[in-house]
């Protein structure tokens, strides 16, 4: 039986090859996108799985408000760890992480360095929390000692090659050796701690082995013993925030806890698991950037909306020529088939299709990862190796052809043989709503996502072009000025000798990703907690409101004729109204140099600077200070424009002659602005991309149900033309059937798209506004190319010969 119903769909397949082809090849479209789509959703979602103990690690989060100042952070105060682990027995383990930067690194005996971006100091304890594999060395005692270091495996052969690094000396930035006491597996890809590939011991530093509760710095992860219900452990928090941190705050501030959460003010930790950090946490101090939630839910959501779009034409096409098919349902229902078979049939037929669609899917996803990887930013691999991998295709492969063919199989074997074969079967009335829902359905789909793209390219557009409060074109940064030693300042000035240089400034702080960090402030003579101002305070020089081309709101910047400006401070208007001054010019202000908060320094206020976009355009504008003082991370010229390259070049003479053996990294700051929002710009790409391959497999269910009807309506058609109908009334006749569908579509998608795209929107505090026009351009581009794809058919049945569709009657 199963042998003669494949042979049948073998040859229906081949009777009627424009239908197969329409089927195979959009069902094989949206198959194929599904399955990259399932790549990326399931590569987001195994991030840090790949762990022993994953399940049982917790990271702690600091959420902060004082002084008119919100912290979601991703570190803790250096005490927390080891205090907890002493004082409750259901933790297993503890670990900090505190990250040192990118660092100049060079075998002792080598004159090159090279440029580490990820190093971080770690407790001796890392290796027990997590299943990181040593290829060499002991795992309980390698960061044990003072100015000891793990490597990677590739950092290994970086640094020594085919040679054993264990025991060999590593200089970083050219003043501290640490010696080589093991390598690591590398960190997986899919980790939130990917690329960190040089681990120092904790030891090495002295801010490991303070006591201050009020400075957060480190990255902090609890293994608890089997059996803790985390949740409820969080309640302990409250006591270590009465025990210790109260104690703290009351001795730098005459105040208890109780009394500055009174004023409105907080601090509370929670517990964020392991395998949630990727997806969960978006917060300040975070190993590497997150992915989010938020794009896994919308791409499943397209996955599942493209699969349901191909099999409504699977469905939609194969409804659509039941009237070709009721004489063969009639005839064989007059010869005894049973129902039964006819169903089997129409599903063998329908599963036949779905294989070799998804056959032809493998190979356009295989052909197509690594473009999707370039666009996705990824490094997804096709696991063919994997058997549950072919598993799953091959049950989606059946399933799906099962619920696509589930409908023309009962719908068609339902007819009644009597009146099929006296052609007294209504079949329009029958198949024609279910048709209709499913081709507004198609187009609803493709409305939103057509609205989804442009709204996210609008807001990508407004990043680009709204005025930010500094001038990130054109400007050059030039990484590690530390490397150039004393000769940071003569540097600067020969590069300002350039033709094409206009001005200069050495700092580690910039509008665009930098160095970050965040102080307290009190007016002088009330240390009051709700008097208090927490903002970023940035180390500059003189130059730097002119480079960055800053603009003052009242005072003046640093100058270096006024040598009282050591000791000023320059704020930003949104400092000033945290403050509360009207005009705080010649205001004093005071704050601590140190973490322990013992070095007082007070500051004069000589100048407000107009707010200015230091951070991404997803949060509001925070509180800003600028104070005189030496900090080398990088050397930025704003350049006048003309040959950029030859500039470069040029600098990059002048480091090599005053800094030789040391790496020459640059970049330049719009590039730099436009990396914040990459994973927006990746977002448009896919979405553009997954919209196109939707509106094309929406187009060709349009294209083939088109013909189909033209099929259909071919002696009326004649018999209009006979009567005098011309082309134009005749297109218009076919063509208006399915723009009323597009045009309920456009009613029913624009209101979703447009609740979908302002949540989205809603993460950023300064966007655009949906406007009524982007949905109508949406629907106007829908109607255009629905029209584009019916109006070939529809012209072609208009231009046919009456005398050949009429001839027969």
């Amino acid at each position: 039986m199963l042998q003669n119903y494949l042979k049948i769909a073998w040859r229906n397949l081949r009777k009627h090859k424009f239908y197969s082809f329409l089927n195979i090849f959009g069902l094989s479209l949206g198959l194929a996108s599904c399955l990259l789509i399932t790549l990326y959703v399931v590569d987001e979602l195994s991030y840090d799985r790949s762990f022993t103990n994953a399940d049982r690690i917790y990271r702690v989060n600091a959420d902060i408000r004082f002084g008119g100042a919100d912290m979601s952070l991703a570190v803790a105060p250096d005490p927390l760890a080891f205090t907890m682990k002493k004082d409750y027995p259901q933790i297993e383990q503890v670990v900090r992480m505190r990250e040192n930067g990118s660092q100049l690194v060079r075998r002792a005996d080598a004159i090159e360095n090279l440029k580490e971006d990820h190093v971080f100091y770690v407790d001796s304890t890392f290796f027990k929390v997590f299943s990181v594999p040593l290829l060499q060395g002991d795992a309980s005692s390698a960061l044990r000692n003072p100015f000891t270091v793990v490597i990677s495996a590739t950092d290994a052969k970086k640094y020594f090659g085919n040679a054993n690094p264990m025991g060999k000396p590593l200089t970083l930035d050219n003043s501290v050796t640490y010696t080589v006491t093991g390598v690591m597996q590398d960190i997986p890809e899919q980790s939130h701690m990917r690329n960190v590939n040089m681990l120092l011991s904790m030891s090495s530093t002295e801010e490991s082995r303070r006591n201050t509760w009020g400075s957060h710095n480190f990255n902090t992860y609890l293994l608890f013993r089997e059996g803790t219900d985390a949740k409820q452990f969080e309640k302990n928090f409250e006591t270590v925030l009465q025990k210790y941190v109260s104690e703290w705050i009351k001795g730098f501030m005459g105040s208890s806890l109780d009394e500055v959460r009174k004023s409105g003010n907080y601090l509370v930790y929670t517990l964020m698991p392991l395998k949630d950090i990727h997806l969960h946490s978006d917060r300040t101090a975070e190993i590497n950037a997150n992915g989010n939630i938020q794009y896994v839910y919308i791409f499943a959501v397209v996955a599942v909306f493209l699969l349901a779009i191909a099999c409504v034409n699977f469905m939609n096409l194969a409804t659509a020529r039941s009237a070709n098919r009721a004489k063969e349902v009639g005839v064989r229902k007059a010869l005894g088939s049973e129902r039964s078979s006819l169903v089997g049939q129409f599903l063998t037929e329908s599963v036949m299709l779905s294989f070799f669609s998804l056959a032809l899917a493998i190979l356009i996803a295989y052909l197509s990862l690594p473009l999707f990887n370039n666009l996705a930013s990824k490094q997804i691999a096709f696991p063919v190796a994997n058997v549950w991998f072919w598993l799953l295709l091959l049950s989606t492969g059946g399933i799906v052809g099962v619920l696509a063919g589930s409908y023309p199989a009962f719908f068609l074997s339902s007819f009644k043989p009597l009146k099929v074969l006296k052609n007294s079967i209504e079949l329009q009335g029958k198949g024609g709503y279910l048709r209709n829902a499913l081709v507004v359905f198609q187009f609803v789909i493709s409305v939103m996502l057509i609205v989804g793209t442009g709204v996210i390219y609008r807001q990508l557009n407004y990043i680009q072009t709204k005025k930010l409060g500094f001038d990130k074109d054109q400007m050059l940064i030039v990484n590690d000025a530390y490397a150039l030693d004393k000769q940071v300042k003569a540097f600067k000035e020969e590069v300002l000798n350039l033709p094409n240089v206009e001005n200069g400034t050495v700092t580690s702080f910039l509008p665009t990703p930098s160095s970050r960090t965040d102080h307290t402030f009190f007016p002088v003579g009330q240390m009051q907690q709700d008097k208090g101002i927490n903002m970023q305070k940035w180390a500059v020089d003189f130059d730097f409101v002119k480079t960055m081309g800053l603009e003052m709101a009242s005072g003046r910047a640093f100058q270096d004729s006024f040598p009282s400006d050591s000791t000023g401070i320059v704020i930003n208007e949104a400092a000033a109204k945290v403050l509360g001054y009207a005009d705080p010019v010649g205001k004093k202000i005071f704050g601590y140099e140190d973490a322990e908060f013992k070095k007082r320094v007070d500051y004069t206020i000589i100048g407000v600077v107009k707010n200015f976009h230091f951070e991404s355009l997803r949060k509001n504008i925070g509180a800003l200070s600028l104070i005189l003082y030496k900090s080398s991370g990088s050397v930025v010229f704003r350049m006048k424009g003309g040959d950029i390259a030859r500039t470069v070049d040029q600098v990059e003479g002048l480091w090599k002659k005053m800094a030789p053996g040391q790496p020459f990294n640059y970049r330049f700051m719009d590039q730099d602005f436009d990396n914040v929002y990459r994973s927006e710009q990746r977002i448009g790409q896919i979405f553009i991309t997954f919209a196109a391959i939707s509106i094309i497999i929406g187009c060709l269910g349009l294209f083939g149900l088109s013909a189909f009807t033209a099929e259909r309506r071919t002696k009326e058609i004649g018999v209009r033309k006979v009567l005098g109908a011309s082309v134009t009334n005749i297109v218009a006749l076919l063509s208006k059937e399915f723009l009323k569908l597009i045009v309920i579509a456009i009613v029913i998608g624009s209101p979703i798209a447009w609740f979908g795209m302002n949540y989205w929107l809603s993460d950023f505090a300064y966007h655009v506004d949906l406007a009524w026009w982007m949905f109508v351009a949406a629907g106007m581009l829908a109607i255009v190319i629905a029209l584009l794809t019916v109006s070939f058919q529809s012209v072609k049945a208009a231009l046919m010969n009456p005398v050949k569709s009429l001839k027969s009657e």
